[in-house]
């Protein structure tokens, strides 16, 4: 029985790392714990698969991964099944994931004491081992992914800590692909490595020497670059958008002195977080800053996006959303408030609008003595100059496969198409199924062959677009004017009689440089913004009329939108490898899947993605025997070269910084690395020094203990008490968030769950609760540390008659209804908290001459009172069981009041429900005068005409 058994114990551990800085990285993680930061697409998750199996392989070991996401869970769970299988490693168990509360307690006792692999999320598994269901001292290794999420206050850094505390021989490596964390603020390397309680830390960008070699060998993949020129249109709005994103940019600089502004400027603007890195640094002063700055820094947002649109929509998805982006950025007709966005102003703007809109259609003069009379407009239907491109590269792969015929390899001859997100995948599939259908519009009289009409072509694809865009623009309009109509009846109706006496003559106001009146010109508004423009009803006839569905287009079959897979026996079929284009979009780590199940001869390259360039040379380095040609698609001039290159220099500067940095680090870590706690330090957490009143200095048995919310393991502050040495005992609290002795129980808001709190009424029950259980409740408002501390950001200053009439006082006023809790709970203490760190020297403080609480004891409080309680507790309990959200939206119904809310949400299941009700169902619920309001809000149909 033992000799056989005994072959199994040292069956060999097959792993699958082809190239050699792949074996030289794993014999280091093996060897020692480290942080390991490699470039993005060098195939960071290979490389924790094979580590994983290694130790799966033993069959002893209670392995937990923290922060790895829910793909990348499905991804570890697939390699290490596929691994034990071509291993044959008996011992192996493969992946359990734990990322929800439906297992159960015990049944989680089961599966840690049994070992294995796990990956949990952190909130469990930080509650797990302060509750001693996870045992830390039991794990045999931690693997952290996403490294650089790793700060001070996070989950992860607590979890580390609890496990270094109690666990001194354990194993602990941390991965990374992304090295610009690593390289913002003071010392971020040794920061960082603090936080993960690692002294060594492994660099691998693309220009490592071990790196270079393995991928610039022999086997490297032909790339053939194509730079493709713009058209003239699309040159002039990515300019004219540009224009616009620096004058943004230069008045931001001029109304925010004193700020860090080196990197804000048109380069960095190309990154991808850019307008976050500005709302960071505007955040602790947002209340201060103008009006106009916060417009700016949310269209920065809206004219990147736009300088990325012009590039990967077509012409009429583009226009379709400026159309969109116009209508969101343009006050409600009627207004008088000055709320449209400063780059509407600008001349460039104007470009932006008229040139998205020549490039599908265009006037022409109508023919007939009179000239001058413009009506007429006809589609120009501008295509994207790729869509030519792509056609002739897959032109010229099917000459290379007819005439050469392709040297026999392990490739499937298939033909992948990358792109940057799923709309595109749909655009450029819609175009390679119709690039070849022509919609004849005129019938020639005489029959020739006509190169010209055997070149692809979108013009099927484009046509149906802009009929589409008509027909929504069309309802748009009706939606736009039925909207507004009460508003601008209102407006008309009543007449300020002061604007009508200032109002001056036309002849008599004073005359402006260079004649003419404030804003003149085509489509702008008096303000001197860019007006909506609406087609006139016989241009829009005129378009319709020349993109009617002609014979060829009717032949072509419709989008399946849904399939009910009827009748599949008869058309289901299976295609050649080596038939197939596949369109797919870039996905990180997933596009190592796609090339090693899809194994293409040729890859399309529509857009440029560095991390995917390295993907292709790590696959075919990795493999002998498949040859692979990649087309690199690109736009010369374009923001998308520059945003490519932009990423390119960035992380090469990063891991630049981070040699420099790693080769002049001096780490301190102040606890051990291995968690040996002084004995000394051990004693004096103990010590109670407040002797005050005679008192004497006196040891308790045992360090401070706090109550705590299991809930509450979502913010940070459980993380800093822990860090203050106090023992965190989290259990499911009716009462409170934060017991701190068997009198002090604590409720703690940030400012915006404060909001949502006096909005439900859910925090005058919170407080009767605590002063029903407690004798001293307190509440805690807890500010951001990075954002402003105060709540005049939530104060309603605007003087408007809203606000200061007297039904609506104190109505949308969060200090007034701070002063309203205080009024009904007198005895009620307020903590103002600045940042959770100053949270954590509060708790400390109030604890220090109170008893230590009974987590027993806080866990029965209010359970005993679960089920009794007048009609109005019964109301008040009943907010909690529905949805926030919903709710405020089906408050703001007309009808809906404080009083009916409740009747309506306990007999309708969502807002669907209330919408489908009858009136006479309503006028039971709410009465005849209510019904009628929220059945007439409902049945309005805003595509009528009034």
């Amino acid at each position: 029985m033992s000799a056989v058994a005994n072959p199994q114990s040292v069956q060999p551990v097959k792993l699958s790392l082809p190239l050699v800085y792949q074996q030289k990285l794993f014999e280091e993680l093996r060897k020692e714990d480290e942080l390991v930061v490699l470039a993005r697409g060098l195939g960071l998750m290979r490389l924790v698969t094979n580590l994983l199996h290694s130790y799966d392989a033993a069959g002893s070991n209670l392995i937990v991964i923290v922060g790895a996401d829910d793909r990348e869970n499905a991804w570890i769970g697939e390699a290490l099944a596929e691994h034990a299988a071509i291993s044959m490693s008996p011992r192996a168990r493969g992946l359990t994931v734990v990322n929800t509360d439906f297992t159960s307690v015990a049944a989680r006792e089961k599966m840690y004491a049994a070992g294995g692999i796990f990956s949990i999320t952190s909130r469990i598994l930080v509650v797990d081992m302060l509750t001693g269901l996870l045992n830390p001292e039991t794990i045999t290794g931690l693997l952290v992914l996403h490294a650089d999420r790793v700060v001070a206050t996070s989950l992860e850094a607590f979890i580390l800590r609890i496990y270094r505390q109690k666990n001194k021989v354990g194993f602990l490596k941390a991965f990374s692909d992304n090295p610009d964390p690593f390289t913002t603020g003071f010392s971020p390397l040794a920061t960082m490595m603090r936080n993960l309680f690692l002294r060594k830390v492994s660099l691998w960008p693309r220009f490592h020497v071990h790196v270079a070699e393995a991928l610039e060998g022999k086997k490297k993949a032909e790339v053939i670059e194509l730079e493709v020129p713009m058209t003239d249109a699309m040159r002039d709005i990515q300019n004219a958008v540009m224009e616009c994103v620096e004058i943004s940019i230069q008045e931001l600089k001029r109304s925010n002195t004193g700020l860090e502004m080196d990197d804000w400027n048109l380069d960095s603007a190309l990154l991808k977080n850019f307008d976050v890195i500005i709302r960071r640094q505007l955040d602790p002063n947002w209340h201060r800053v103008s009006w106009k700055t916060k417009q700016i820094v949310n269209d920065l947002t809206v004219l990147r996006g736009m300088l990325q649109s012009i590039l990967a929509l077509d012409a009429v998805s583009f226009l379709q959303q400026l159309d969109t982006i116009h209508a969101a950025h343009s006050p409600a007709p009627g207004s008088t408030r000055q709320t449209q966005s400063p780059w509407l102003f600008l001349d460039a703007a104007q470009t932006i609008f008229e040139t998205a809109r020549r490039r599908v259609y265009a006037s022409s003069q109508r023919a007939g003595p009179d000239t001058t009379n413009i009506d007429t407009l006809r589609p120009v239907l501008e295509e994207q100059p790729k869509w030519a491109v792509l056609a002739e590269v897959l032109e010229e792969i099917d000459r290379d496969l007819y005439f050469e015929p392709a040297v026999r390899d392990d490739s499937n001859g298939t033909i992948l198409i990358m792109c940057s997100d799923t709309n595109t995948c749909r655009q450029l599939r819609d175009y390679l199924q119709t690039m070849h259908v022509k919609p004849r519009t005129e019938k020639k009289v005489e029959e020739f062959h006509d190169p010209e009409e055997d070149k692809p072509s979108a013009a099927f694809m484009m046509r149906r677009k802009l009929r589409n865009y008509l027909k929504w623009k069309r309802e748009f309009a009706q939606v736009n004017a039925n909207l507004f109509s009460e508003v601008q009846k209102a407006v008309a109706g009543a007449v300020d009689p002061r604007l009508a006496k200032s109002r001056a003559s036309a002849n008599k106001r004073r005359r402006i440089r260079g004649g003419g009146t404030v804003g003149a010109g085509p489509g702008r508004l008096d303000n001197g913004s860019i007006a909506q423009y609406f087609e006139k009803p016989n241009e829009v006839a005129e378009l319709m009329a020349e993109v009617q569905i002609t014979e060829e287009e009717t032949k072509q079959k419709e989008d399946v939108v849904a399939d009910p897979l009827e009748d599949m026996d008869d058309y289901y079929q299976l295609y050649e490898m080596q038939d197939l284009v596949v369109i797919h979009a870039y996905d990180g780590d997933v596009d190592e899947h796609v090339l090693e199940e899809i194994k293409p001869k040729y890859i399309i390259m529509y857009e440029p993605d560095a991390a995917f360039i390295r993907r292709v040379e790590v696959y075919r380095s990795s493999h002998n025997d498949r040859n692979v040609r990649v087309y690199f698609l690109y736009y010369g001039g374009s923001v998308e070269e520059q945003r490519y290159l932009s990423t390119v220099r960035r992380e090469k500067d990063a891991f630049t910084k981070l040699i420099k940095e790693r080769a002049s680090m001096s780490l301190v870590i102040t606890t051990d690395a291995h968690g040996v706690e002084d004995p000394q330090e051990a004693f004096l957490r103990t010590i109670n020094t407040r002797i005050a009143g005679g008192g004497k200095l006196a040891a308790t048995a045992q360090p401070p203990r706090v109550v705590v919310d299991v809930r509450e393991f979502r913010s940070s502050l459980p993380s800093l008490l822990h860090g203050r040495s106090m023992i965190i005992v989290p259990c499911m609290l009716t009462v409170g968030d934060y017991i701190l002795s068997p009198h002090v129980c604590v409720e703690r808001k940030s400012v915006s769950d404060l909001i949502s709190s006096f909005k439900d009424g859910r925090l005058f029950a919170q407080c009767e609760a605590m002063f029903a259980h407690y004798r001293s409740p307190m509440l805690l408002i807890e500010f951001d540390q990075n954002k402003s501390f105060t709540l005049e950001p939530f104060a309603d200053l605007s003087g408007s008659l809203a606000s200061i009439s007297a039904a609506n006082a104190g109505a949308n006023d969060l200090q007034s209804k701070i002063v309203l809790l205080t009024l009904a709970f007198p005895q009620l203490r307020i903590i103002w908290s600045s940042s959770p760190y100053e949270t954590a020297e509060i708790f400390e403080r109030l604890k220090a001459q109170e008893d230590e609480p009974d987590p027993i004891a806080a866990v029965q409080a209010g359970l005993d009172r679960e089920g009794a309680g007048d009609d109005g507790d019964a109301q008040r309990g009943g907010q909690q069981m529905f949805n926030v959200v919903p709710q405020e939206m089906l408050a703001t119904v007309p009808g809906v009041t404080q009083k009916n809310i409740f009747g309506l949400m306990r007999q309708a299941e969502n807002i669907m429900g209330v919408a489908n009700m009858t009136a006479e169902e309503l006028t039971s619920l709410v009465g005849r005068e209510a019904a009628g309001k929220i059945s007439g809000f409902f049945a309005k149909d805003l595509l009528e005409d009034e």
